[in-house]
């Protein structure tokens, strides 16, 4: 996607671009053209056990959403948005059991092809902890080779596990991608600790990233809380805020004015949808 330039309608005599104006000066200023690159996403599915475990909302059925359900709509809907942004972004797929292996190597911005990874996806009930080296190493790899067509990679880890954090050894090289991580989990409980599992997750985070990555995690099992993550993780890596500065979504309100005599003033309240 790219920033185009704007130039001021009056430049000032010999061409060179002034430096901003202060205020009530009558010049002007160029602000100059950026490029963001086209992104190269790979998504990394967890395909542990606890990635059936189910959602708090029934399909057409009758019958209860799983994890890998919600996952799947939530890519889909991803996609779709992530392409009517930029019909150039590609993405792969991969998945996470002891370790990982690939779903669909080549990237590509076809739906269809998509849909196609997405149907093939089974879960590994024998699956223990979790080892991204691998996905570490891998992505390094497609990262290198999409800098050479001026792209950039960005991973984007679906993780479901509640009682075991993910073991990890760092690449040689570091910080060649962008990494995300949607985190769904259990409530805490004797048998596991979601705490210590998303705190591993953080730590990973913080020191592969390229570019500012995002973690958000939902122990809810509803499958708004998942889409709504997702939304945000649409986010380009070259445009974002800090972590801690998102303040997206906001919660919708509605006003409801109250209609009173004209012997009392109009009242208001806030009321809120959620």
């Amino acid at each position: 996607m790219e920033v185009t330039e704007y130039r001021n309608p009056n430049p000032p005599p010999g061409g060179r671009p002034p430096s901003p104006p202060a205020q009530g000066n009558g010049g002007g200023y160029t602000l100059p053209a950026g490029q963001f690159s086209s992104e190269d996403i790979l998504f990394c599915i967890d395909m542990g056990p606890e990635t059936m475990a189910e959602m708090k909302v029934n399909g057409p059925n009758g019958r209860p959403y799983t994890r890998l359900d919600s996952i799947k709509q939530a890519i889909l809907l991803f996609v779709h948005a992530k392409l009517s942004i930029n019909s150039d972004h590609r993405f792969a797929f991969a998945a996470l059991s002891k370790s990982t292996y690939w779903i669909r190597k080549e990237f590509s911005s076809e739906v269809d092809s998509v849909i196609a990874a997405l149907q093939s996806i089974s879960v590994d009930s024998s699956s223990s902890h979790a080892d991204l080296t691998q996905l570490f190493r891998v992505a390094t790899h497609e990262a290198k080779k999409s800098r050479a067509q001026n792209r950039i990679l960005r991973v984007i880890l679906l993780y479901c596990r509640s009682s075991m954090p993910p073991l990890y050894q760092l690449p040689s090289t570091l910080k060649l991608f962008t990494l995300d991580v949607m985190y769904l989990h259990d409530k805490p409980s004797p048998d596991n600790c979601p705490q210590t599992v998303y705190d591993t997750l953080v730590e990973a985070l913080e020191q592969v990233t390229e570019f500012e990555g995002y973690i958000f995690e939902s122990g809810q099992g509803l499958t708004r809380s998942l889409f709504r993550h997702m939304c945000v993780l649409l986010c380009h890596p070259q445009q974002r805020c800090a972590h801690d500065e998102v303040d997206i979504p906001k919660s919708l309100t509605r006003k409801t004015h109250a209609v009173a005599d004209t012997s009392q003033g109009d009242d208001s309240a806030v009321v809120s949808s959620q």
